[in-house]
């Protein structure tokens, strides 16, 4: 009797263990779309081709030309997501202001709050660090251009197909005259069954 007990309890284990969730680590550049909604291999691409368009363009020589040699400041504004799912604009704007550091084109301040962060922080230094150490009011780098933009998306579905058609556009803006430098866009189509 006690060893048929001991058996079911080992048999219904066995077969609750088959049934659990299976994780897998991969290595982060794996491409690997399993919904095909927007994802983080899309971010990073469309980034990093969007930030070769714009420094590849005339603006960059036209700037650096007209100021001895110096790089252009760049701040990385707003990226609203106008396509029919959620998509964390933040993870794009952080792959655009890596790929724009990593080129050494151009020179990138932070913006939004985390500008406000570092500003609250220099406020916190002028009462509590010593004065050889708080770092001084009005040092900031003044950005030259603004690089913002938008992402857009149509879908298509008939029956169990479906196609998912993203464009993302951005425009960088010379921050004293507001004339638009460069406008460039990336387009992704997707077809899911």
């Amino acid at each position: 009797m006690k060893l048929s007990y001991y058996l079911s309890i080992a048999i219904v284990m066995l077969m609750l263990s088959g049934c659990g969730t299976r994780v897998q680590r991969v290595a982060t550049d794996d491409v690997i779309d399993l919904s095909g909604r927007w994802n983080d291999t899309d971010s990073r691409l469309v980034a990093e081709d969007m930030v070769n368009q714009v420094l590849n363009a005339a603006w960059l020589t036209n700037f650096m030309e007209s100021h001895d040699g110096k790089k252009p400041v760049v701040i990385v504004g707003l990226v609203y997501n106008k396509s029919h799912e959620h998509i964390n604009s933040d993870t794009f704007i952080k792959d655009i202001e890596k790929a724009f550091i990593n080129s050494g084109k151009v020179r990138l301040v932070q913006a939004g709050e985390k500008r406000e962060e570092l500003r609250r922080e220099r406020a916190a230094q002028q009462d509590f660090a010593s004065t050889e150490t708080a770092k001084k009011w009005g040092r900031e780098l003044g950005a030259d251009f603004m690089l913002n933009g938008d992402i857009n998306s149509i879908v298509d579905v008939y029956r169990q197909k479906q196609v998912v058609f993203y464009q993302v556009n951005l425009e960088l803006t010379d921050l004293e005259t507001s004339e638009i430098v460069w406008i460039g866009d990336k387009k992704l189509k997707k077809y899911i069954k």
